[in-house]
């Protein structure tokens, strides 16, 4: 009895604390649904479930006469996939580099990005400005990218040489065997095991941009380079720019393609996938 006591404690437990995180997470975002179906524009008399639910917020903002949503959104959604893009494609051929390979440097190269995932984007922005302002690239999705890729750079080349470092070295020995380049054992042997790995490097460099306001902030000026995140900024942050609620509607639009970058790697998204790599 007193067996089946604790284990119905600790799963009495265990469902608290879920309940209680599920909470946290839905709580804020049913208000920010609800704000955005608020009709007005203060966010004083909203209600997490309006009596009368408009959908004129967000038909304001995708009004091309009246809102620049649309070119912010396009704009992130660009800087985002190409960031992603060159993140997964530069991330890889580090890590693996990092993971496979013994060369000069290899430690002092590893204690380096070590060091500089310490250091976040914003804390170097006067130095960020400055290249950029001397590259030309200030007030250019190029140089926001740049800025983006390089800083992802470190963080995840740690986190996916540790995952490659799981993936048993006598593939590659028997590729080689059989007569497989370098390129080759990368491209058809290492990267199609590390499909989870890459994923999370995807979703996450894809995530990134879309929530970053202060390097976007610093170095785009025009309205039409501008993200969301600045744009939607600069609609409450105005003289007399009481558009809370229409605020709102546009972060809930932000989450459509997070939402559906993850359910399309959901399925990456497991462990193990390399376990019996050298069976026989």
């Amino acid at each position: 009895m007193s067996m089946k006591k604790n284990k119905l404690i600790r799963l009495t437990i265990s469902y608290l604390i879920i309940l209680t995180v599920i909470f946290i997470v839905v709580y804020p975002l049913l208000w920010v649904i609800g704000s955005s179906l608020n009709p007005g524009q203060s966010l004083s008399g909203s209600r997490m479930f309006p009596e009368n639910p408009t959908l004129a917020h967000y038909k304001y903002l995708f009004d091309l006469d009246q809102s620049s949503y649309l070119l912010w959104y396009w704009n992130s959604m660009k800087i985002s996939v190409a960031t992603m893009a060159l993140t997964v494609i530069s991330v890889s051929l580090t890590a693996y580099s990092f993971s496979r390979y013994r060369f000069i440097g290899r430690k002092n190269g590893l204690l380096t990005f070590l060091i500089l995932q310490m250091v976040p984007n914003f804390a170097a922005l006067i130095a960020i400005f400055v290249l950029a302002n001397r590259t030309g690239l200030i007030d250019t999705h190029l140089g926001l990218i740049l800025v983006y890729v390089g800083g992802q750079i470190p963080m995840n080349t740690w986190l996916m040489k540790g995952y490659l470092d799981t993936i048993p070295k006598e593939l590659d020995e028997s590729a080689k065997m059989d007569g497989a380049g370098h390129l080759r054992i990368f491209w058809q042997i290492v990267m199609p095991l590390a499909k989870p790995i890459i994923a999370v490097v995807a979703l996450f460099s894809f995530i990134a941009p879309l929530g970053d306001f202060i390097l976007a902030r610093i170095l785009l000026r025009t309205d039409d380079k501008l993200t969301m995140a600045v744009g939607l900024y600069e609609m409450v942050a105005k003289q007399f720019g009481n558009e809370f609620t229409k605020f709102a509607a546009g972060a809930v639009l932000i989450a459509i393609p997070i939402a559906t970058l993850f359910l399309m790697f959901q399925k990456y998204f497991v462990s193990g996938l390399t376990a019996g790599g050298t069976k026989g």
